[in-house]
């Protein structure tokens, strides 16, 4: 146990060592097992037991009665107990004390009570209400004293210099007639609560006084003061100066602020205009961001910091006053910032400043810029900051602060806070900068991969749209496409590559040469795609692949001829077709895995097409765009196709228009075809024997017919072509044998015959009496090929028509 006391020392005087000394505190330990184990003298002058006669023995010989039990059960919730006991003197007397016990257990104490008690009174002025009067006085807290018709009693001196009045100047007034404000009301209303109320009433008030350069921030606390029979006479007001921390409060959620709204985009200018947004008005009352040229441009700004006069575009401001009247320079514009000002000195420094526009900085702003210098002086201007903007070891531009409302000059807590959220917005305009650098080189990609127009042929009437994705998510892979093939036939391909950015625009730019290689051989679509993908996986599997490599596909191919169409799709969305008579209906093509798994063949599905149909191949993006449940959107997708306008690209636009929101997350191709049919006068077939005697007669039908079609002109070449494809099938090949002549934009001639087994162009020698043939086709031909069908092959070659 110990007990502790703080007196005066003996006699009228205070002790040499002050107003509290060893001795008047009253101190023992006592362990856990109840036995004294240390004594002060404090302890021996209260009780008059010597160390040696107490220590060892237990605690509660000291105690004139044995402890009550609500003592005892009290001791057992430490780690402190307080209340009052009695003591045992050594002369034999009871001594009645208020002890102190604090439960001690770090250390070596082993969880030991010190007990302390005070050995007798505190000391008081003689004059104990003077004493009073010059403590409230005095108190450094701002204090004023209210009567209960809220007229002021008494004021300190802390209340007397905020105020900047007497205390006898102020006495008998209210808080609303001390300090003329609005806030000085919500103080009154608060008095008056809290002697409604008998409760303590807490506020925070901003006030201008008079008599101070800035706006002051105070807490407040009124609390009702009774007298001795509890009745409500006054309310005392404690005030506590506020402003430094409500300043650094600000500044804190300005900062928090700050890395919530800039660079909520990957867009420069808009990142450059949040930095503007959020400064203004709480760090200042304009605000202006220009970069350095170089960067709208795309290029990367010159290393180290620009000296002398410096050319910046401004790209954002903003000010307190409605459509920044101050500002000189329009977004957007190149303008010219001499030596000394203030955009150009922080960029050759490669710090921030701030400059006071005193009336000599005035006169050089006058002097080297006019127009800006009329400007700030109409408006006022009086402190100016100036930041450079860096990211990465690189000058981007600089974000000038300036005040021309707030009286406050900007200071070094200001300095502070403007690099932080200039280099915070830095940060994100580089990011931008860097992403729109990219974007536009995969767009360029992009662009120069898709088709730039698509070819004439005569089996469709397409139209086309390829849409990026927002800037966020960036360039994709999806493409698209069409390819002319042999007998007036023609292949819609569309495409997507998994994955953003330029390494997708590049895979795009592989898979759709790849697929214009294959469909020159004139491949089924599933065989195709099977080709495809096994491409796509050694492509996956290659060194200089940088990822994983997906891709989607559907490829159709449409017949003028016979109005056949055969359509396969690796892992891509299932076309839509709308007939003539109004029917809609997502075709049921077989689906396959996405290209690059392997392991599954393809499966292609046979439908003949009513002239007039319309066929509508897209990528994932157009029906997942949106919040939009899929099969709503694949409802709004037939909807539309069905009731558009007849004309293909007013379809394409109603379709993106309806389908899809004003920023898509993904990139959308979609290629809408119409179909056509060759008219069967342009057509002509003849059966031909397996003798050669038949192919005389083959020419003779062949020259007859172009007769008929008005182009004697291509007889010549026709008869050569007509006469050397009809003798190889014969010879080399398998009934039966068709020869087929094709007048579209081209004349083509086409022999089929039922073996797999295609010819190959060679060089003849000398003396060889065959092996010519070909090579004369090749010659005289604008191309020829073979296509292989489930019942064997054609051999074909198309010519240039006659100019009429």
């Amino acid at each position: 146990m110990a007990i502790s006391a703080s007196v005066p020392g003996e006699g009228s005087g205070a002790p040499p060592e002050g107003l509290v000394h060893e001795v008047a505190t009253a101190t023992a330990v006592v362990d856990r097992h109840g036995i004294v184990t240390g004594w002060s003298e404090g302890a021996r002058r209260l009780l008059g037991y010597r160390a040696s006669e107490v220590i060892g023995r237990p605690g509660s010989a000291l105690l004139a009665d044995g402890p009550p039990p609500e003592t005892l059960r009290s001791l057992l919730t430490p780690p402190r107990w307080s209340g009052r006991a009695t003591l045992l003197h050594r002369e034999g007397q009871a001594l009645t004390v208020n002890l102190l016990a604090h439960l001690r257990q770090d250390g070596e104490s082993h969880g030991e009570w010190l007990l302390l008690t005070a050995v007798g009174r505190p000391g008081v002025s003689p004059d104990g209400d003077a004493f009073l009067r010059r403590s409230f006085t005095q108190s450094t807290c701002t204090t004023a004293l209210y009567d209960t018709g809220l007229r002021l009693v008494r004021a300190n001196a802390d209340m007397e210099r905020v105020i900047g009045l007497s205390e006898e100047a102020m006495r008998g007034l209210r808080v609303s007639e001390i300090v003329h404000h609005p806030q000085a009301d919500r103080t009154e209303e608060a008095m008056r609560r809290a002697l409604d109320t008998g409760e303590r009433q807490d506020l925070q008030v901003s006030l201008q006084l008079a008599g101070h350069e800035r706006p002051s921030v105070w807490s407040e606390s009124l609390a009702p003061v009774r007298d001795g029979d509890g009745r409500i006479e006054g309310v005392l007001l404690s005030a506590h100066d506020m402003t430094e921390q409500h300043v650094a409060r600000q500044r804190l959620v300005l900062l928090n602020e700050a890395s919530l709204r800039i660079g909520s985009t990957l867009d420069l200018v808009r990142t450059a205009q949040e930095l503007a947004d959020v400064a203004v008005p709480r760090l200042a009352d304009f605000v202006t961001v220009d970069l350095l040229p170089s960067i709208d441009d795309g290029d990367d700004p010159p290393a180290g910091s620009p000296h002398g006069p410096v050319r910046l575009r401004r790209v954002a401001h903003q000010s307190v006053l409605e459509g920044c009247p101050e500002a000189v320079v329009p977004n957007g514009t190149v303008a010219v910032y001499p030596d000394k000002s203030a955009a150009a000195e922080c960029l050759a420094a490669g710090r921030p400043l701030i400059q006071r526009i005193t009336g000599e900085a005035m006169a050089d702003v006058l002097r080297q810029t006019p127009e800006r210098g009329e400007r700030m002086r109409r408006f006022g201007f009086h402190s100016v900051l100036a930041v450079p903007m860096r990211a990465r070891g690189l000058t981007l531009g600089v974000a000038t602060f300036s005040r021309h409302r707030n009286p406050e000059p900007f200071e070094q807590d200001d300095l502070l806070l403007g690099q932080e959220i200039t280099d915070r917005a830095g940060l994100c305009i580089d990011n931008a900068r860097r992403f729109t650098r990219e974007r536009a080189t995969s767009l360029t990609l992009q662009s120069s991969l898709l088709p730039q127009r698509l070819p004439e042929q005569s089996a469709l009437d397409v139209a086309s749209r390829y849409l990026p994705a927002t800037a966020q998510a960036g360039v994709g892979g999806d493409w698209f496409d069409v390819i002319p093939l042999s007998g007036a036939r023609v292949a819609l391909v569309v495409g997507d590559v998994v994955g953003h950015g330029i390494q997708a625009s590049a895979t795009m730019g592989r898979l759709r040469t790849a697929v214009r290689t294959l469909a020159d051989v004139d491949l089924p679509p599933d065989e195709l795609l099977t080709h495809l993908d096994d491409l796509v996986s050694h492509l996956a599997a290659g060194a200089d692949s940088t990822g994983d490599i997906g891709a989607t596909c559907l490829y159709a191919v449409y017949d003028p001829v016979s109005r056949h169409c055969s359509l396969a799709r690796a892992g891509h969305p299932v076309p839509a077709l709308v007939t003539p008579d109004g029917q809609a209906e997502f075709l049921d093509v077989p689906s396959g895995l996405p290209l690059g798994l392997g392991g599954l063949p393809f499966e292609a599905l046979e439908r003949e097409l009513p002239v007039g149909s319309v066929l509508a191949l897209y990528t994932d993006g157009l029906l997942e765009a949106g919040s939009r449940d899929i099969d709503d959107g694949m409802d709004t997708f037939l909807r539309i196709l069905r009731t558009s306008d007849p004309a293909l690209e007013d379809t394409c636009d109603a379709v993106l228009r309806a389908m899809l929101p004003e920023r898509p997350a993904d990139d959308v191709a979609l290629l809408v075809a119409r179909t056509r049919a060759l008219d069967t006068s342009h057509v002509a077939s003849w059966d031909v024997p397996a003798d050669t005697a038949a192919v005389a007669v083959a020419r003779k039908n062949a020259c007859r017919q172009l007769a008929e079609w008005g182009l004697d002109a291509c007889a010549f070449v026709t008869e050569l072509v007509a006469s050397e494809l009809v003798t190889n099938a014969i010879r080399h090949a398998e009934p039966p044998i068709q020869l087929r002549l094709i007048y579209d934009r081209t004349l083509i001639c086409e022999v089929s015959d039922g073996s797999t087994t295609a010819p190959h162009m060679r060089r003849a020698r000398t003396y060889d009496e065959g092996g010519r043939g070909l090579l004369l086709v090749a010659q005289t031909c604008q191309g020829w090929g073979a296509r292989h069908t489930t019942n064997g092959k054609v051999i074909w070659a198309e010519q240039t028509l006659p100019d009429v």
